[in-house]
């Protein structure tokens, strides 16, 4: 005697299932790395550019750069608070070409006295590279008072452009 063959049905909807739930993952995955990357995005901004968009940049993350103002620097080496002002530099590295180079664009931001400037408070050790015309890099918050509150703090180290303007040295 043979068995019946019994005839099992051919799954029509599977390959169907199998599409929309692998595009639902790569969905998924696609709206993770977006909203990840929009919460830690961070800005480099020129003094100019953070002064006009503040509303859209205080309490985010923000790189900003600029001349530092010798005559600003206050330092408290017991709560190891420091203070300065940056000045405005441009941040086309072509158009620091055009101006001199960056030893000319640290001098006319510092001796500018209409570029804009805003302070700074870094808590941590002074470095001993913080010095008149010396162009700073800060990474850290735009406070609602307009005070930019430093998290990193990196220095160029005007010496390195005395070469560029001897004239300058010194001063």
């Amino acid at each position: 005697m043979s068995q019946p063959t019994v005839e099992l049905p051919k799954p029509r909807g599977n390959r169907a299932k199998f599409l929309v739930g692998g595009l639902l993952i790569v969905a998924a995955i696609i709206y993770l790395i977006a909203s990840s990357t929009q919460a830690s995005a961070q800005y480099f901004l020129t003094i100019e550019e953070l002064k006009a968009r503040a509303d859209e940049v205080v309490g985010r993350e923000a790189r900003i750069s600029g001349a530092v103002l010798g005559d600003t620097i206050q330092y408290d080496p017991q709560s190891l608070q420091l203070s300065f002002e940056i000045a405005h530099v441009p941040g086309d590295n072509k158009e620091i070409e055009a101006q001199g180079g960056l030893a000319a664009v640290l001098h006319a931001a510092v001796n500018d006295p209409s570029r804009p400037r805003i302070k700074v408070i870094y808590h941590g050790v002074k470095p001993d590279l913080l010095r008149h015309e010396a162009q700073a890099i800060v990474t850290g918050k735009l406070g609602e008072d307009g005070v930019f509150y430093a998290e990193e703090l990196l220095l160029k180290c005007p010496t390195k452009y005395e070469e560029a303007l001897p004239d300058q040295a010194g001063s």
